[in-house]
């Protein structure tokens, strides 16, 4: 299969307005929906859950179970105070960051429907000289251009809603992808897309295969925490994003080095097991896959960490996308990182047997 072929116009088209979409944590239905309408010529059947999580199943009566996951929440805020004169101070959704929030637009999530608004922040002219003030948590303000809070509440406004930014995708310099919940959305395309192939090219796997969107990964790994009971995998391969560690402000000796275009990452770590990560470092080499490798103390951070330490111990692994600014508005992907994480996905698949323990005492 060649790496150049697997993206195809209606995949970008899908993932185009899966990324514009917004699904916040804990708000993520309605990007469910999408994700579930692509997949479903794919798989057989699906499955949900109370919190959102959406499942696409392929042999659904097969006992031994695979799982490929991504997570389907972005960060975002929400309204914590409003002031009498009409402003919106906010809290965190997951792992929003608070320095890149002055000044950028906003779409407040209501009953009501979108309500438009910006950070607002004090001109340079203004603001004290001797000791600049940095953006937190408690002097980040939203303006949506009321003078009440009376007048705020009548647009539908309230404590809790939830607030994103609107940022959309774009293609910069033909292979790289910009996009504001790249984290990790494009886990849950490039799921899918492994979905797609396995039934254009009309293989026939002998285990079933649980393709998993889970939601709630930012504030705790929380929906692959219910999943995994549900679904009581044998295996787990998990993609997430991690930290192109190129740029600068990032020290390589804490970081890692990891390069955006120079292949998936896979990862060392205790949740990660070893004999089923061996058999996608194989599965790299033998199909001629590029990737890197990267080292996690004590947890992954990602999802690979719920499914491991699930079910009386799940042999997990993960295989990350290296990204660039994550966390921002402007989070970015090579497209050749995107094609390799879903072959080398796909290709281990392939190379997976059936009723396979990964046992260290065979």
């Amino acid at each position: 299969m060649s790496t150049k072929s697997i993206l195809n116009e209606s995949s970008l088209s899908f993932l185009e307005e899966y990324l514009n979409n917004a699904s916040p944590t804990g708000f993520e239905a309605e990007g469910q929906k999408l994700w579930m309408n692509y997949l479903k010529p794919y798989v057989d059947t699906f499955i949900t859950d109370t919190y959102g999580t959406a499942v696409g199943v392929i042999n659904p009566d097969a006992p031994y179970k695979v799982v490929i996951e991504g997570h389907a929440d972005e960060i975002s805020w929400y309204v914590n105070y409003i002031t009498d004169n009409g402003l919106i101070y906010v809290i965190r959704n997951g792992g929003s960051d608070h320095q890149i929030a002055p000044s950028k637009r906003v779409n407040i999530h209501t009953k009501k429907g979108i309500v438009k608004g910006v950070f607002g922040w004090p001109a340079i002219h203004t603001r004290n000289r001797d000791k600049e003030e940095n953006a937190k948590i408690d002097n980040l303000f939203i303006d949506i251009g009321c003078d009440t809070k009376e007048q705020v509440e009548a647009k539908g406004v309230h404590v809790g809603c939830v607030i994103t930014y609107p940022d959309e995708f774009m293609i910069m310099n033909d292979d790289k992808f910009v996009c504001r919940a790249i984290d990790n959305r494009m886990g849950g395309f490039m799921i899918a897309e492994v979905a797609r192939l396995l039934h254009e090219n009309k293989k026939k796997l002998p285990f079933g295969l649980y393709i998993t969107n889970s939601v709630q990964e930012e504030v705790g790994l929380r929906g692959a925490e219910m999943i995994t009971k549900t679904i009581k995998p044998n295996v787990a391969i998990v993609t997430d994003v991690c930290h192109d560690t190129t740029t600068p402000m990032i020290n390589k000796k804490i970081e890692g080095e990891i390069q955006i275009g120079k292949g998936p990452v896979i990862t060392y770590a205790p949740a990660v097991q070893n004999n089923l990560r061996d058999l996608i470092i194989d599965t790299a080499e033998n199909n001629k896959i590029p990737f890197q490798r990267l080292a996690s103390s004590r947890v992954t951070g990602t999802d690979t960490d719920a499914f491991a330490y699930s079910n009386g111990g799940v042999a997990s692994a993960l295989i990350s996308l290296p990204l660039r600014y994550m966390h921002t508005t402007v989070e970015m992907v090579h497209r050749d990182d995107v094609e390799n994480v879903i072959k080398l996905i796909y290709e281990t698949l392939l190379n997976m047997k059936d009723e396979e323990t990964f046992s260290y005492f065979k």
